[in-house]
């Protein structure tokens, strides 16, 4: 019923309250917010790179995926983690709308904004793949045209939810069978893919990756997948691990977590985040050591649960310290708690770009955008056809066409992007991003506040 007052409910409303009243807050208590928010954006750091990452290299060996996608699949599951648990949280406990807000609205975010912190901050120039990124958009937009056009009457099947499914299955099934479909696709389209890739070849070179052997020749070459795509013949993926790491030389097993950097700045970073590494240390096994090794399944799954649960203390503080500065509901929703809700998204991704992994970077974007999808579409189903068989979910549709045009005009225009920018991501590319993302924010909280469109967002009691 409240779906249909035309109002929606606060996001404090979706968390427990905090541990000081709104008066301890605005005398001083917000600083401690603050500090825990800063700590949650370091645990995230610490569980990605110590723990997210190596165990999702070791499933690529394992499966033979090339790296976008392994970025695809595995790294866009485990980092979305919270959001999947986000739409299960709208669905089950809340019976609010919760996990659409969230997904649809951090889509723009996941596209734009964690681009732009790709290029910005990575001193690598990585060099993109033209099908990777052209495969992960389009099925982007499908799968965001099927979420928008399933919502349209505000009711919800479970036909409908099985749709979404479906249409993921298809993405699966497409990248099951990605090498001999890229194949395909540049013998048909052979003079662009041709010149591309002899670009690609011409600046290999000029921006080998981290640890890379002269001898092997340049890795980028592998991954202009006008070969097999996977990693394998002259570059053994022993080799590609060593050089994600920046390594010059296979170790027979990895330094301690609790062994103190040398520089003086790491020193003080390792010493304030000591307490999340003892207890990381103690939940998860660290695959990187030779005796954990075969358990990097449990590693990938008690770390995409961990960063499931950092990322949930980061919005409540988030959305906490939000309300007590008085920034409006609607402003927060599109700029603090998307981007709060995609920390394991940014991190990772930006990780992986500073080894010079653009292509993992790109898959692991778009894929997230994608996997969002499907994690409205698993509650959804589970509900309709299992527990309330009797009816359709209702939800609240509003600002649809506007949701419809920003997440269009947010693929074409990254492509777009990409393609003028030579294929490659710097901070050239990070700054267009940057920008693009800032003005799809602010006519975004112009939509969301009524100044331009007729669709103002009142919060329910206010």
């Amino acid at each position: 019923s409240e779906n249909r007052t035309g109002c929606v409910p606060s996001s404090s409303s979706e968390f427990p309250e905090g541990f000081f009243t709104p008066q301890e807050r605005r005398d001083g208590g917000i600083v401690i917010y603050f500090i825990i928010i800063l700590y949650m954006f370091l645990a995230v750091s610490i569980v990605c790179d110590d723990y997210f990452l190596p165990s999702l290299e070791i499933i690529s060996e394992c499966l033979g995926l090339s790296q976008d996608v392994a970025g695809a699949t595995f790294m866009a599951a485990g980092s979305s983690a919270p959001e999947l648990v986000t739409a299960f949280l709208g669905v089950f406990v809340t019976k609010g709308d919760i996990g659409i807000s969230t997904i649809l609205g951090s889509a723009i975010y996941n596209l734009l904004g964690i681009t732009a912190a790709c290029g910005l901050f990575s001193s690598v120039v990585s060099r993109l793949s033209c099908w990777p990124l052209f495969r992960d958009c389009l099925a982007y937009t499908v799968s965001a045209a099927a979420v928008l056009a399933t919502i349209s009457d505000n009711r919800i099947y479970w036909y409908e939810s099985a749709s979404l499914l479906l249409i993921y299955g298809c993405y699966i099934l497409v990248l099951s069978f990605d090498i001999k479909i890229n194949q395909y696709f540049m013998k048909k389209f052979s003079p662009c893919c041709t010149c591309f890739t002899k670009a690609m070849e011409e600046n290999a070179e000029q921006q080998p990756l981290v640890g890379e052997r002269e001898e092997s020749g340049p890795l980028i070459h592998q991954q202009s997948r006008t070969d097999s795509g996977i990693f394998q013949d002259e570059l053994d993926y022993s080799q590609l691990s060593t050089s994600l790491h920046g390594l010059d030389e296979i170790s027979e097993d990895h330094p301690s977590v609790f062994t103190m950097p040398e520089a003086d700045m790491k020193r003080i970073l390792w010493v304030l985040s000591l307490p999340i590494i003892t207890l990381l240390y103690l939940t998860i096994p660290d695959c990187r050591r030779q005796f954990w090794r075969n358990w990097f399944m449990v590693t990938f799954l008690i770390s995409a649960a961990w960063i499931s649960a950092i990322t949930y203390v980061l919005v409540w503080m988030i959305t906490i310290a939000g309300e007590t500065l008085g920034i409006p509901e609607s402003v927060m929703g599109l700029t603090l708690l998307a981007a709060g809700t995609s920390v394991p998204d940014t991190v990772a991704s930006v990780l992986v770009a500073q080894k010079g992994n653009g292509d993992m970077a790109m898959s692991n974007i778009v894929g997230s955008n994608v996997f969002d999808m499907l994690c409205l579409g698993i509650p959804w189903f589970i509900k309709t056809a299992f527990i309330n068989t009797s009816g359709p979910i209702e939800v609240n549709s509003s600002g649809l066409t506007y949701t419809a045009i920003s997440l269009i005009c947010s693929v074409v225009f990254i492509l777009l992007a990409i393609h003028l920018n030579g294929w490659k991501i710097d901070k050239k590319l990070g700054a267009i991003s940057l920008v693009l993302y800032l003005v799809f924010t602010i006519l975004s909280i112009l939509y969301e506040l009524g100044i331009i469109g007729n669709n103002p967002t009142r919060v329910c009691g206010n």
